[in-house]
């Protein structure tokens, strides 16, 4: 991590927080640009000089990201006080990304006691504008209840939207909803062809349903050595789902078998099922 440094934290009395720029809107965007660049490359020292800049100066996406360096503590101390300021700012200003963080600031609790109902309808507001995380969390309340009835259909609807932006997450839910006939009948192919798409996307409980339908011949053609590929990747990302279904599949093996799956879990992805 790089070394932290002081940010003027609040923004300054008198500067522009509209989120919209009189001028200099040129120098804006490559500032960002050049904020996002140095982001990717793990310097957040030159990340923050830029963004302080176009944040000071009404930039909402700016000021997100500074809200998610006093969250996670990149190249600042982590301070959720400011966190919430910045955070705030952004997503009054209509920003997707500052609405989903400041939903992920209250559904954590980062100010001291998770609030869920507040979170909602931050992450509503940002998916509402197409922001793929924001729409998975949504399909994740919806799907799990988070201590009230599930709402199955807006569940599969959220995850359909941003599983089309590719995240994997959003797949493999996709794919439990179809298993256990959650909303809709119950289609094992349908499920094991979006766990095949969250598999090769690198999602661990993805790679462990398909490992596990796979096992059991469950809307694919059984394979138990794939299977066993997919649940030695499973594990080794983290995925629960994995163990109770490991031990059969290595059994079905040869040795060799499985030494050739083990070698081929090791190899890295590339978006496609190997």
């Amino acid at each position: 991590m790089a070394a932290t440094k002081p940010l003027s934290g609040a923004p300054l009395s008198g500067s522009p927080l509209s989120g919209t720029m009189a001028d200099g809107s040129s120098d804006i965007a490559v500032q960002m640009r050049a904020a996002s660049a140095a982001a990717a490359r793990g310097d957040y020292d030159a990340a923050l000089d830029d963004w302080n800049h176009c944040a000071h100066r009404g930039n909402a996406r700016a000021q997100a990201e500074i809200g998610r360096c006093f969250v996670d503590a990149l190249g600042v101390e982590r301070d959720t006080t400011l966190a919430h300021t910045w955070l705030k700012l952004a997503a009054d200003a209509k920003d997707a990304l500052g609405q989903r963080l400041l939903g992920d600031y209250y559904f954590n609790g980062e100010g001291g006691t998770p609030d869920r109902t507040i979170a909602e309808e931050w992450y509503a507001r940002a998916a509402a504008q197409g922001d793929p995380l924001a729409q998975e969390m949504l399909s994740w309340i919806y799907t799990e209840g988070d201590g009230r009835t599930p709402d199955y259909a807006k569940a599969r609807a959220w995850a359909l939207l941003a599983a089309e932006q590719g995240v994997a997450k959003a797949m493999t839910r996709l794919g439990f909803l179809f298993h256990n006939a959650m909303g809709v009948p119950r289609d094992p192919a349908a499920a094991a062809d979006w766990w095949t798409k969250a598999a090769a996307l690198g999602d661990p409980d993805g790679q462990a349903m398909l490992g596990a339908a796979l096992l059991l011949g469950s809307g694919v053609a059984r394979d138990p050595q794939v299977a066993y590929m997919w649940l030695t990747r499973a594990t080794a990302g983290g995925s629960a789902f994995a163990a109770p279904y490991l031990p059969a599949a290595a059994q079905a093996l040869t040795p060799h078998e499985r030494a050739e799956a083990e070698r081929r879990a090791g190899q890295p992805l590339d978006g496609a099922a190997p």
